[in-house]
């Protein structure tokens, strides 16, 4: 199944092709070594553009700042809600990996 802006996406580049947006580009007719998959050339291209990271690393990050911070807490109440914050990221984790994987 195409993606909903497949026909709009090929337009753009048609009319961007016709304009000479492409002619010129550094490293046209060389292959890109330096990207080992799509998902790595769509982070590579959101953090260089945008300096951010994606939503996945964000949250591993946060995942490992909380697991951090509950290695610290010796209450037991305390300790279990820590858990409990663990708990959510680390689903909302493997719902975005999931959200990936599906979108390819």
């Amino acid at each position: 199944m195409d993606h909903p802006l497949h026909d709009l996406i090929e337009a753009q580049l048609a009319k961007a092709r016709k304009e000479g947006a492409f002619d010129d580009l550094p490293g046209h007719g060389k292959p890109l070594t330096h990207l080992g998959s799509r998902h790595d050339a769509m982070n590579i291209k959101l953090k260089s553009a945008a300096e951010v990271a994606s939503p996945l690393t964000v949250l591993r990050q946060d995942i490992a700042a909380q697991q951090a911070k509950l290695a610290q807490i010796t209450d037991p109440d305390a300790r279990k809600a820590q858990m409990k914050i663990i708990a959510d990221l680390k689903t909302r984790l493997a719902i975005e990996i999931e959200t990936v994987r599906r979108q390819g």
